[in-house]
């Protein structure tokens, strides 16, 4: 196990490139497995969920590994699939895991998995896959923790879902495409994602419209074949570095961001101050001085996202009077307050409605990272905290954050990838030290605009209006 020393408050300047996105990746592998050929996916980022759904694939009978230079592409062979029964303590570690049940069904014709896992923020429950996969001809039996089922019949239908439930409408538009006739979901989910979903399904001989809108068709084709495809940029990461800018009062640009994916985010951003210039060439935020307080409300997309709640709350933990976060999506998605508030946070929470009354700094501490998106909302907020902070359980943000540390020191970060074993530096922190990939050794990524932490000619401009600052930390304290 290891944990993050961080040294600030640190001001974070240059260029970064988001990786590519978890939660458009993880429903694709399992897609894959319904083609009668290798599929690529290019853009794949080097994730331990990603390596979790790999070894499920492989168990499966699949075959999976890394090809190409930097290894940022998969290559997925399902012709050897000969399993429908998934590994029960592989499923516990992704929940994502969950969205092999639709193309099991439609390529074996049955499936057995156990509950998925993933973070602990509440419950989510699958009973929308079940309604929708049962509708399409599916039968279900649950006995001793396990979901059985089988295929009986395979035909098109209107299905409605009861919410707007991204992994439900990505579980039937999945297994639709090997189904007899038209399938339509009505209220379907609209994020990116989907969108994304439907043209690697579309690539592969699928034919599907209507993503990105609240009623998607899907008609049924007898067979799927191998596609190359290009996973979309990750919009929680960027929206991650876009928060981190304004929390430390930096100026950072993504240059590769996709400014359709998180309007809303630019939104509260401005709201509290902070100056964001999107267009073709990515995104680019720079902090003006202390965040003023905002209220918001997590809504499905493209409402503002509920994986940015947490980063949001770190934020505006230093703004200059109250702010208040209304979580509608999950019912346990403020422990990050608690540790936030070990580093001076003052929050209030209360069932789903979260008060903060912002402090002038946050101070260093010892933190956990609980789950994925808080610990992301700790590592922002040690940046911009005074002194030293340490946040343990950084496994979890391996789960969605490729060479996250790494990323930051290339913008001016103190911070530093320890093993719990290992004593924090008694001294400043360099760039953080490389981590060996979770498949095999890969060269970091460099920006095309001349690499990473370098500011593209384009954002200097005057016409920018951006003026650049210099990246500093404050120099180590003691601990």
């Amino acid at each position: 196990m290891s944990k993050f020393v961080i040294d600030g408050p640190c001001e974070l300047s240059g260029a970064v490139l988001a990786s590519g996105a978890k939660n458009a990746v993880l429903p694709m592998m399992a897609a894959s497995l319904m083609a009668d050929s290798p599929c690529l996916l290019h853009n794949a980022p080097d994730l331990t969920d990603v390596l979790t759904m790999a070894k499920i694939l492989e168990q499966l009978g699949a075959k999976v590994q890394r090809v190409d230079p930097d290894g940022s592409t998969l290559y997925l062979d399902p012709r050897p699939l000969s399993g429908h029964v998934v590994d029960e303590m592989l499923m516990r570690q992704v929940r994502s895991s969950i969205f092999l049940m639709g193309p099991l069904l439609g390529r074996m014709g049955r499936v057995q998995v156990s509950y998925p896992g993933g973070c602990d923020i509440g419950q989510r429950p699958i009973d929308l896959h079940i309604k929708g996969l049962r509708a399409l001809g599916a039968s279900f039996l649950e006995e001793h923790g396990h979901i059985i089922a089988e295929r009986r019949k395979w035909e098109g239908i209107d299905i409605h879902l009861d919410i707007p439930s991204v992994g439900a409408t990505e579980n039937v538009m999945m297994g639709a495409c090997l189904a007899n006739g038209v399938t339509v979901i009505r209220n379907a989910a609209k994020e990116p994602e989907i969108v994304d979903l439907q043209g690697f399904l579309n690539s592969m001989g699928a034919r599907i419209r209507g993503a990105g809108t609240d009623v998607i068709k899907i008609e049924g084709v007898r067979r799927l074949s191998g596609a190359e495809h290009t996973i979309m940029v990750d919009r929680i990461e960027v929206g991650t570095l876009m928060v981190a800018a304004a929390i430390t009062g930096g100026d950072v640009a993504i240059p590769n961001a996709v400014a359709e994916h998180v309007q809303a985010v630019i939104s509260k951003l401005r709201e509290v101050g902070a100056e964001v210039k999107a267009g073709g060439q990515g995104i680019r935020v720079a902090g003006r001085g202390r965040p003023k307080p905002t209220d918001l409300k997590t809504l499905p997309y493209p409402g503002f996202p509920t994986d940015m709640q947490p980063q949001m709350m770190a934020l505006l933990s230093t703004a200059e009077g109250t702010s208040v976060i209304t979580e509608t999506i999950f019912d346990s998605r403020f422990k990050q307050a608690e540790e936030l508030s070990r580093m001076g946070a003052r929050i209030r929470s209360e069932g789903r409605t979260a008060i903060i009354k912002g402090v002038p700094m946050l101070s260093g501490a010892m933190v956990e990272a609980t789950d994925l998106r808080s610990g992301a909302s700790l590592v922002i907020a040690g940046l911009a905290a005074e002194g030293r902070t340490v946040v343990g359980g950084i496994h979890n943000l391996d789960r969605g954050y490729e060479r996250f540390e790494e990323k930051l020191a290339s913008l001016g970060a103190g911070v530093r990838r320890v093993q719990d074993d290992e004593p924090p530096p008694s001294d400043g922190i360099p760039a953080s030290g490389t981590r060996r990939s979770l498949w095999e050794e890969r060269p970091r990524e460099r920006a095309a605009s001349g690499g990473e932490g370098a500011l593209p000619s384009a954002w200097l401009s005057p016409s920018a209006s951006l003026p650049g600052h210099s990246s500093s930390c404050a120099p180590p304290t003691s601990t």
